[in-house]
Order: C-alpha cells, then sequence, then structure tokens
C-alpha cells in the first residue's frame, strides 16, 4: 500500500475490492476490521474506516451490527463489470481511436492482438 497520489482510505478500498475480484474474499464472508485493517497496515482506524463506508456506500459491503461488516452478494460480478467498463475507456477505445489514425482497420488490429496474444 503505498500509492502516492491515492488517498490512503481508497488504496484501502481498493485492496478490499482486489481481494473480493481475485475470490480471496468471498460473498457474504466477513472482511477484515477496521482495528486489523489499521493495525496491519499502521494507519488511522478512521481511514480504514472511511474506506470500508466508501464500500458500503457503494452497495460492496453491508454492515451486520455488532459483529463486522461482510461482501454482499453479486459484489464481485459488480466489480468485475465496473473494471471491464473502466478497461474499455482506458485502454480500448484510445486503441481504437489511434489506430484509426494510422489507418489500421479492426480486423488488422485485431491480428496484432492475436499476435500478442501469448506475451
Amino acid at each position: 500500500m503505498n500509492d502516492e497520489g491515492k488517498p490512503l482510505f481508497q488504496q484501502i478500498a481498493e485492496l478490499i475490492e482486489n481481494s473480493i475480484v481475485d475470490g480471496s474474499l468471498a460473498e457474504e464472508s466477513q472482511v477484515p476490521s477496521t482495528n486489523q485493517l489499521a493495525a496491519f497496515h499502521r494507519i488511522n482506524p478512521a481511514t480504514a474506516a472511511k474506506g470500508l463506508n466508501a464500500l458500503v456506500a457503494d452497495g460492496i459491503l453491508y454492515k451486520k451490527r455488532g459483529i463486522g461488516m461482510f461482501v454482499t452478494t453479486g459484489a464481485r460480478d459488480k466489480l468485475i463489470a465496473r473494471r471491464r467498463d473502466r478497461f474499455a475507456q482506458q485502454y480500448v477505445v484510445p486503441l481504437v481511436l489511434e489506430a484509426e489514425k494510422l489507418g489500421i482497420g479492426i480486423d488488422e488490429l485485431k491480428s496484432m492482438l492475436d499476435t500478442r496474444e501469448h506475451v
């Protein structure tokens, strides 16, 4: 955890999201507590709580009063869909636009991607 330009609470939220996407945090499983996250990452518990609460606000986690926070059903699919959309906007759209500027058609672009498939 040391993404210089990102606030710590966002980094905490992304760590939890990554764990959900890679399957190490299953749906309906309990996530580490604010105090556990704060101790492990050596940050203020309020910062860890802000990261978790951002995920609650986003519908990725939910609170069970007195027990802790848990991954919502469908959270993994929601995160993957969001990341796929972001991937398309960040990488695919600019790639296609640049290819068009260079006179590279979609079929040629697909062929280029196919040849780099195992890189």
